[in-house]
């Protein structure tokens, strides 16, 4: 199965989405980490596509997304939380399940929590966190801050795809063909004929406002539905300490998180082999 592409106003932006599935399923919302597009999630959507309707959208300012008008305000959680709700009213979605890698992840925590946006309130119906938690490495996102607010650019698509494979080795095990369509579908020409990820730099201003919107306890310790964290085994964005205290509070205290390790990844798992399909298969149907 292939996807349809789709475009919808939401929020005073032009959202670009991938779906997959017939229209009658539960529908899960797959949500892409900070500098990558919704693309990530096709080998796992098409596995998911039988059962459920797949919707994977690009964040404002990647992919094929419009880019934000005040990139300080725009690239925040509080907007794209609202991004979604106006994405979902306008597909009828009046509940869904979530995946969410890194920031992706984040943002289902803020939706789920509806504590900036009362609307969302019963709407998510569970959430996998893949590779993020409710507290995250700073080191870490310095990293992040590093690599992604200064993209390089390149003469050919392959240097690209070269750089792709060195800057994301810790997704995990990828084959050729999946590193060339990762490559495909996060690449945007620049005005001198280069190549270069398909993101506005700009971005990051995430990461420097004034108001930090991490630690996120207050939003996990808010959930009341079923949780699954999935940590690549050699992540430096959150850690096993972390894994066990969320285990202690909010739904870890009630018995609705259940925790993976992932083998042979950091940050973060690409969601793109059959052994990690499985595991969100499973968790699907357990939440139901």
């Amino acid at each position: 199965m292939k996807p349809s592409s789709h475009y919808l106003q939401c929020h005073g932006f032009n959202i670009h989405y991938t779906a997959w599935g017939d229209t009658s399923l539960p529908v899960v919302i797959a949500w892409h980490g900070l500098a990558r597009t919704g693309r990530d999630f096709d080998a796992l959507a098409e596995q998911l596509s039988a059962d459920y309707r797949v919707i994977c959208p690009d964040t404002i300012g990647r992919g094929l997304s419009q880019w934000g008008h005040a990139p300080k305000n725009d690239y925040s959680f509080a907007t794209y939380a609202r991004i979604t709700l106006d994405l979902m009213d306008a597909l009828h979605i009046t509940q869904a399940h979530w995946i969410g890698t890194s920031m992706g992840g984040a943002l289902g925590l803020v939706c789920a929590a509806a504590l900036e946006v009362p609307a969302f309130k019963g709407r998510i119906r569970s959430l996998v966190l893949n590779d993020i938690a409710p507290e995250i490495s700073a080191v870490a996102v310095d990293r992040i801050k590093a690599y992604a607010g200064q993209p390089p650019a390149f003469d050919t698509v392959p240097e690209l795809e070269a750089f792709f494979r060195q800057a994301y080795a810790p997704f995990g095990f990828q084959t050729d063909a999946q590193w060339t369509h990762l490559a495909e579908t996060s690449t945007r020409r620049l005005p001198d004929g280069r190549v270069t990820p398909h993101y506005d730099p700009n971005i990051t201003q995430q990461f420097f406002r004034e108001v930090p919107e991490y630690p996120m306890w207050n939003e996990y310790d808010a959930l009341n539905i079923p949780v699954m964290v999935m940590r690549g085994a050699n992540s430096d964005l959150i850690s096993p300490d972390t894994i066990q205290t969320m285990h202690t509070r909010g739904p870890g205290a009630k018995g609705l998180l259940r925790s993976e390790e992932i083998a042979g990844c950091g940050h973060a798992p690409a969601l793109n082999v059959p052994a990690q399909w499985q595991l969100v298969m499973d968790f699907l149907k357990a939440a139901g």
